[in-house]
């Protein structure tokens, strides 16, 4: 059952998943999948590809093959998952920014609140939606290439607790998908769902373990009491 972020304890960190999170970028990054994974004999759609939507690139591509029963082997997955990448890089132009970003980063950094991204995107993936977000100076950011197991594990998310120098059970983790909740809470830290650009449903976020839901991070902006 969720709570009402005004609820929540003050955290000491806010971590923040980039796709569907910070940037409006669910739509291109499913079509990147399905490109890719046609090309690699594996033709699928949205329907299949949305609730797998925040998992590791390598670990998508293994459940898809799965799905089709033709399963993969570790250096397949990470073949497919790169030309996800490619392709989401080519298509990733223009990304913008999800609503109340600027208020919530502002907030949090009024606050003296650490702050820091943490996303299963491979490290060529992240500047341009990074990019989208009009910061004065470069956040912190964990992304896949630092960890061995991206999500659902923890690691992403434990490294850049260890990054703001603060124990993951003062961190919230802001993510939209199924997997950014069953990572937080499998880091121990406070899961925020965050629906304004997921490709699921606000009550999926509950089920996989969201402390709060929220419609967009402008209401996150305001547990903090942050004006415009």
């Amino acid at each position: 059952m969720t709570v009402a972020v005004d609820d929540l304890p003050v955290p000491e960190a806010v971590l923040f998943d980039l796709d569907g999170t910070l940037v409006d970028t669910v739509s291109t990054r499913i079509e990147a999948w399905i490109e890719a994974l046609a090309d690699a004999g594996y033709p699928t759609d949205r329907g299949h590809l949305a609730p797998l939507i925040g998992l590791d690139g390598k670990r998508l591509a293994s459940e898809i093959a799965a799905l089709a029963g033709r399963p993969i082997d570790e250096a397949r997955s990470e073949e497919i998952d790169k030309r996800s990448g490619e392709i989401y890089a080519r298509l990733n132009s223009s990304p913008r920014s999800l609503p109340g970003v600027r208020r919530l980063i502002d907030a949090i950094e009024d606050n003296g609140i650490a702050w820091a991204i943490a996303t299963s995107s491979r490290k060529g993936q992240v500047a341009a939606s990074v990019a989208a977000l009009g910061l004065a100076t470069g956040p912190t950011i964990v992304d896949a290439s630092h960890v061995k197991h991206a999500k659902p594990e923890p690691d992403l998310l434990l490294l850049a607790a260890k990054e703001v120098d603060v124990e993951p059970a003062r961190c919230w983790y802001v993510g939209d998908s199924t997997w950014d909740m069953v990572s937080a809470v499998a880091a121990g830290m406070i899961a925020i769902g965050v629906y304004a650009g997921s490709a699921v449903e606000p009550g999926v976020l509950e089920g996989a373990g969201a402390a709060a839901v929220v419609p967009t991070l402008n209401e996150l902006a305001d547990a903090f009491g942050h004006d415009d």
